[in-house]
């Protein structure tokens, strides 16, 4: 398992255009790939799930990916937190 903690910098947070593209990206992997907010986790291929954790901007978020292909799956998630989602 590999862990690593993105920083939101998304004005509007985790909404609905972002989390499509988390669940798009995590979907590419046979990785399970988590995403953390305090005490509320929630699997990276359910959009209701991303959304339902809240996050806004400035939150800290952890990403767990845990199966063969982990460590591409996480730098793809790396990738699209990098760029901002693309906004």
């Amino acid at each position: 398992m590999q862990r690593e903690i993105f920083h939101m910098v998304n004005q509007a947070g985790m909404h609905a255009r972002p989390a499509a593209l988390v669940v798009k990206t995590a979907a590419q992997f046979q990785a399970r790939v988590t995403l953390s907010l305090g005490e509320k986790k929630a699997d990276a291929r359910s959009l209701l799930m991303l959304m339902g954790l809240g996050a806004k901007q400035g939150t800290d978020l952890a990403v767990e990916a845990d199966g063969p292909d982990e460590a591409a799956a996480l730098a793809a998630i790396r990738q699209l937190f990098a760029e901002n989602f693309g906004e």
